[in-house]
């Protein structure tokens, strides 16, 4: 999907007349145009809020969202992957303990942030640096064959776990990193819907715990997180380099994506689905979809440390893999 540019090309003309109201207006009313303004799917009522193709056009700040070149999410064709043998694996540093974190619906994600009792630290993979565990983000959709922000060879899953890391070693905190060389990594992990949960989503989607924060703004205090339950038993992994998939869409981050998805229940993806993006007091709208679409790849390199020469047909295992995954079932042949 290519991005629109900020000359306007690939914009209808009705599509030019309004921005070019939005932006008379914006210059009107410049109190308006503030980091929030910003949303992933037309308003049904009310005033004008810029959904992601409009993100980079409306504030000069977010331009890389029109016109940068290495943008995420993007659609990971596999066929186009290389083999790095320099990738180690990933490390993660919870120092034994347990983690607490608040639990926030934002208006468009759900948003765990660990408090700074007990740091959890990540390093290895294609990291030069430790980076630190700022907050754990959901994506997910409507309906389950959308709602992560990567494509795989062109397929979307129902949901997406992104943990967002900042570099601890050069910077101090994840704003200043987020505007900075390498800055940030995020690890994604895919969400498929199936009979059993992984224990970590489980203490967040459980029904006691999620309609705590039915509405924008609601909050929910998680204790004893155990951050290593919330990934998949894989040591495989993807990486590129790439942005922020929110304003200012920063060119910032690595990527790296598990090579197996993680598990929730058909009614915690409904749970999900009757989170608001309002407060109460006005129109329900569901959360839901809050995903950016793909971004042009421009001939960026999608590294993994799957050695391709070394996937012999005869794993014991094959079978059992192939049915837990077969979207990406040619990583396990």
């Amino acid at each position: 999907m290519a991005t629109i540019s900020c000359s306007g090309h690939g914009l209808t003309k009705s599509d030019k007349l309004h921005m070019a109201g939005v932006k008379e207006n914006a210059q009107q009313n410049s109190p308006k145009i503030h980091e929030g303004w910003w949303a992933y799917k037309e308003v049904v009522q009310g005033s004008f809020v810029p959904v992601p193709s409009f993100w980079g056009l409306v504030n000069s700040a977010w331009n890389l969202c029109s016109v940068g070149k290495r943008q995420s999410p993007v659609n990971i064709e596999t066929s186009h992957m290389i083999f790095d043998p320099f990738l180690t694996p990933l490390r993660i540093n919870t120092g034994g303990r347990k983690v607490s974190g608040t639990m926030y619906n934002t208006g468009r994600h759900v948003s765990l942030r660990l408090d700074k009792e007990h740091l959890v630290n990540i390093s290895g993979g294609p990291m030069t640096y430790s980076h630190r565990l700022e907050e754990i983000r959901l994506h997910f959709g409507s309906e389950d064959s959308q709602g992560s922000e990567h494509l795989l060879n062109g397929q979307a899953f129902s949901g997406e776990v992104q943990l967002i890391h900042y570099n601890h070693e050069l910077y101090t905190n994840v704003t200043e990193a987020a505007k900075s060389p390498n800055g940030l990594v995020v690890v994604s992990i895919f969400i498929k819907v199936s009979d059993s949960s992984n224990p970590f989503l489980n203490r967040m989607l459980n029904r006691d715990t999620i309609t705590r924060i039915t509405y924008k703004n609601d909050a929910y205090l998680l204790q004893g997180l155990n951050i290593e339950e919330l990934y998949p038993e894989t040591s495989s992994f993807i990486t590129y380099d790439g942005s922020m998939t929110i304003p200012p869409c920063y060119e910032t981050a690595s990527w790296i994506i598990m090579n197996k998805p993680v598990y929730i229940t058909r009614m915690q993806m409904h749970s999900l689905r009757l989170l608001s993006q309002n407060q109460p007091s006005q129109i329900f709208l569901s959360m839901s979809d809050n995903f950016r679409p793909v971004q042009p790849l421009n001939n960026r390199c999608i590294r993994t440390n799957i050695n391709f020469s070394l996937q012999g047909k005869d794993c014991p295992n094959n079978r059992a893999q192939k049915l837990q995954y077969r979207v990406n079932e040619w990583l396990l042949k």
